[in-house]
């Protein structure tokens, strides 16, 4: 039997891979993975995710291919692409809707409509995605005009990880000093797309 293949965003790779270890679900399921920092130039994902499935369905290698993306600021675009190729992806708008669940989500947003969010992936790597990212290490002076309008981050923990939750507040005092809050959310509904993409 063939195994199956998610093709995510790099950014949930590395729970993905957890996620499929920890229910021995290797025999059944692989994953590959785009660069997450392609998150700040979403013109490269869609690109991107098409030469993955390309390589993937000329491999003849997998069973069915699913997709490990949310829209990811493609606009509907890469919508489009997955319903045209037949494919599947996990639902919601981004990984914070998945993580947290669709419903809570959706409870949080509309307490608080200025509000950034982490994730396990964005603690570790916010100095690289957003402060050099954006490139407020060497203009700080960017900071009011591209963040000014949070006033509150959110971090959304995938594991219980003291030094996380410390990354988590350094970025919140990194963006202005925003209020910070966490939620404790294990992987959510990334645990039920795993399972479904190994039943195929």
């Amino acid at each position: 039997m063939k195994p199956n293949l998610v093709i995510g965003c790099g950014a949930i790779a590395q729970e993905l891979v957890a996620l499929i270890k920890a229910n021995g679900l290797e025999q059944r399921l692989e994953v590959t993975a785009l660069p997450a920092i392609w998150h700040n130039t979403p013109e490269k994902i869609l690109p991107g995710l098409k030469e993955k499935v390309t390589a993937a369905q000329q491999s003849g290698r997998y069973d069915t291919i699913y997709i490990g993306y949310a829209d990811c600021g493609t606009g509907g675009l890469l919508d489009r692409y997955i319903a045209d190729e037949g494919l599947e992806r996990i639902a919601g708008d981004h990984c914070y809707a998945f993580y947290a669940g669709q419903a809570k989500f959706a409870e949080l947003f509309e307490q608080e409509l200025g509000t950034f969010y982490l994730t396990d992936y964005l603690a570790r790597h916010f100095d690289r995605l957003i402060i050099q990212g954006y490139k407020l290490d060497t203009h700080p002076e960017l900071l009011p005009m591209m963040f000014g309008h949070y006033s509150k981050l959110v971090y959304l923990a995938q594991i219980d990880d003291p030094k996380l939750d410390a990354l988590a507040r350094e970025a919140a005092e990194k963006l202005g000093g925003l209020t910070y809050e966490r939620h404790l959310t294990g992987y959510g509904e990334l645990g039920e797309f795993v399972a479904q993409a190994a039943r195929g």
